[in-house]
């Protein structure tokens, strides 16, 4: 093995790539173990699990770390005398927020194993760290079974894989800088050697992939922004739950880590509630922009922010899909990528009429692919809470991406319609300015 010189001038063995990937993968795996055992040991040593076993509070840990992944757990609780009077479920209400956790370790060490590796052997590295990630998840998995939760062993094995690749892919894709850096292939050069149709038709539906992506991001955003108002609306409520529930500094502080866990899942609930999809909080239950219908909830502070009753505002919230497709509608406006409407205009004298078909078109393409991504969103953030009427919380995939489909395709068709008046009353500005900067003054 040939001997090189490092970073710091001392000569020696390079370590090979896999074993570099397992390195960052369990140092990855340790890090986020850590995090998470923190506020469970604090919650321990307060007495806030009464006197459990150390060991106990270890597996409660490593199933924690599990759900943390994306892997659902198998629970049950006994309810009689009986050990056979009980109830089974799964949890798999997964907080989004500490999803980020692995995720954004995985980014940094996709970038550390893309410095470490030339373009045809990154491949080594990522493979070294997906199977070590997998065997540590599997053995999770293993030693933390109990009577009362466990989960699937392939499922531990596997469905953790799914935020640490993903982190691992696109932080490796940020150092290299380009796809074709990253595994070879240059993807322009590919497209340069294809046919003007095939050019054409691959930049219209690019951008309007960015386009449907920007507009379920801005409305995101915007729905970020209407949970945080509402909170802030009821705040006296939910500080009326804190002192009812009387958990302490330490249990309120790992109460409130939760909840801000879960503050991803919120957002995609708010923003199913502002399409008029609306969320369950439970079977039978109905939360919508027209009105609440839901059973007594668990004592949850957050949930005390809950709009109750008949909405006469509710209706307004379903104006924030529309935006989002009207700013998803200037945007591909300024892209400048109507392939298609350019194939109208040739083949369509009568400008108004392939203008209007282009328009519409391009409505329903945006429209489509924000509806699939605002579905995925929503399938992430629903889930089942383990027992009873909690085993339906969150949005439905379906009725999400079709409320927002056709919102933000109406804004599409109001944005990319508006679009050019906006953009002349820029230009007309910009240019008076020019010849007279203290026209506005």
């Amino acid at each position: 093995m040939k001997l090189t010189t490092g970073q710091s001038g001392r000569r020696g063995i390079p370590m090979p790539l896999w074993l570099q990937g397992a390195f960052e993968s369990v140092q990855l795996a340790v890090i986020t173990a850590v995090l998470i055992l923190v506020p469970i040991g604090a919650v321990f040593f307060t007495g806030g699990f009464g006197n459990p076993p150390a060991d106990e509070i270890a597996r409660l840990a490593g199933q924690a770390w599990l759900l943390v992944h994306g892997v659902p757990l198998n629970v049950s609780m006994v309810t009689g005398a009986s050990s056979a009077q009980g109830q089974a479920g799964v949890l798999s209400l997964v907080p989004l927020g500490l999803t980020l956790i692995p995720f954004f370790l995985a980014w940094r060490a996709g970038r550390r194993l893309a410095r470490a590796s030339y373009t045809d052997q990154l491949w080594q590295a990522l493979l070294g760290a997906i199977l070590v990630y997998a065997a540590l998840g599997l053995a999770t998995g293993y030693v933390c079974r109990t009577s009362s939760a466990m989960a699937s062993l392939p499922a531990a094995a596997l469905v953790p894989l799914i935020p640490v690749t993903l982190g691992l892919v696109i932080g490796a894709r940020r150092e290299a800088g380009t796809w074709g850096t990253l595994i070879g292939v240059d993807a322009a050069a590919r497209m340069a050697a294809a046919s003007q149709i095939s050019r054409w038709t691959g930049s219209y539906l690019w951008s309007a992939a960015r386009a449907a992506f920007l507009a379920v991001l801005v409305l995101l955003g915007l729905s970020a922004l209407l949970f945080a108002i509402n909170i802030a609306v009821h705040w006296a409520d939910i500080a009326a739950v804190y002192q009812g529930l009387k958990a302490g500094p330490v249990g309120g502080a790992v109460l409130t880590l939760a909840q801000l866990g879960y503050v991803p899942n919120f957002t995609a609930w708010t923003m199913a509630w502002s399409s008029g999809s609306g969320f369950s909080l439970g079977v039978g239950s109905s939360v919508g922009p027209l009105g609440t219908a839901v059973a007594p909830v668990p004592a949850i502070p957050i949930l005390a922010a809950l709009p109750v009753g008949q909405l006469s505002w509710g209706v307004l919230a379903m104006v924030l899909p529309v935006l989002a497709g009207a700013a998803a509608g200037w945007w591909f406006l300024r892209e400048g990528e109507n392939h298609f409407d350019d194939w109208l205009a040739i083949r369509i004298r009568q400008r108004w009429l392939s203008a209007g078909l282009g328009t519409v078109a391009l409505a329903a393409v945006i429209g489509l692919g924000a509806g699939v991504l605002g579905g995925i969103a929503a399938w992430f953030a629903a889930g089942s809470g383990g027992f009873g009427r909690l085993t339906e919380l969150g949005p439905d995939p379906v009725q999400t991406a079709l409320w927002i489909s056709c919102e933000v395709a109406l804004g599409v068709l109001i944005g990319h319609t508006a679009g050019p008046w906006l953009e002349g009353a820029k230009a007309r500005r910009s240019a008076r300015e020019e010849f007279d900067p203290f026209a506005d003054r």
